[in-house]
């Protein structure tokens, strides 16, 4: 039996496309013991994960926002006994980030991390001081494989086929529907989910085209949401929504297991390169995913016939473009 903590502290997309290395090690580990060190506003999404026993809450992000409070060096010096309770056989690293090989030194047992970065991806050299082992892998590497194979080689496991099409992202589908069933919303038979925001500006797609695209769904009886994060992201919703009329929903803030329930029950979830896609593309919905950049072949989805990737480097999908997939979903 082994005892192996994952750390990948943030951000949302990137912890979604970690999940599949859970389900990698219990395949061939089957006794395996996993816990997993991550920022604490993604505890809830993590506790979704099958298979991982303990998820561990870092605060790092507040605790930069109070550095200088006593109180703050305290809960530090707490978190870092606790952290070191438990003794692992593998502490694997997949974020590749000082902060992140920082506090995964904290923890007992052998730091394994990236050698190297891989295109598009966060990576700081100094990190490989402070592992044990280290793992090489090719630059040219989707993230979902990086993190496999990472997993893997730290094992000793076969690496993953790249081409295998029964990825299992492990979220429990059961859980994330009691958590939208406990919100009360009272939700259409029927509806599309506009993932519209992200925290990058060149990474939107025109509220025109989002505007244009709702009416035509709505012509055809199907009911539009539109999920939010922030106030910044609740006032383009509600912006959008006016436009769209009474068949636009702006629900409240949920949490991030009912929003993952809210996504596997629409009939397609159509979005930008952001965290709540990738959610989509990981339950394998049907997923439109919009790209500003030639970046698809790295964080797009591709273990599902219901994932469409739709633009490239200099040239932005078009609404002829989106229709047309949503014409091959039934839709329009």
């Amino acid at each position: 039996m082994q005892k192996i903590l994952i750390v990948r502290l943030s951000s949302l997309g990137d912890i979604v496309h970690n999940m599949p290395l859970v389900a990698d090690i219990h395949r061939l580990h089957p006794d395996a013991i996993i816990d997993w060190l991550v920022e604490e506003n993604f505890v809830e999404f993590v506790n979704l994960v099958r298979g991982v026993r303990s998820v561990i809450p870092f605060s790092l992000r507040r605790w930069r926002r109070q550095l200088l409070s006593p109180a703050t060096w305290r809960e530090v010096r707490k978190f870092r006994r606790s952290l070191s309770i438990e003794e692992y056989d593998l502490v694997i690293d997949c974020h590749g980030l000082i902060k992140s090989a920082w506090v995964a030194s904290w923890a007992r047992g052998e730091l394994i991390g990236l050698s190297n970065r891989t295109e598009g991806a966060g990576y700081e050299c100094l990190v490989r001081w402070f592992y044990q082992t280290k793992v090489w892998i090719q630059p040219h590497t989707h993230v979902v494989e990086r993190s496999r194979q990472l997993a893997a080689c730290a094992l000793g496991d076969p690496l993953p086929r790249a081409d295998e099409q029964n990825i299992d992202f492990g979220i429990d589908r059961c859980q994330a529907a009691r958590e939208l069933a406990h919100t009360g919303l009272n939700l259409p038979v029927l509806y599309v989910v506009f993932v519209h925001a992200t925290s990058r500006e060149d990474k939107q797609w025109p509220e025109s085209c989002w505007i244009e695209l709702g009416q035509s769904l709505i012509h055809r009886g199907i009911s539009i949401i539109l999920p939010w994060g922030s106030t910044v992201e609740h006032a383009k919703s509600k912006r959008l929504a006016q436009k769209l009329g009474v068949a636009a929903l702006v629900p409240p803030r949920l949490s991030l297991p009912a929003v993952t329930g809210l996504i596997d029950s629409a009939a397609v979830t159509v979005g930008v390169d952001t965290g709540l896609v990738h959610i989509a593309a990981a339950l394998k919905r049907p997923t439109i995913e919009l790209y500003n950049f030639a970046t698809a072949w790295r964080t797009g989805g591709y273990w599902s016939p219901n994932i469409v990737n739709l633009g490239k480097g200099g040239s932005p999908p078009n609404l002829v473009e989106v229709k047309s997939v949503l014409a091959g979903f039934g839709l329009l």
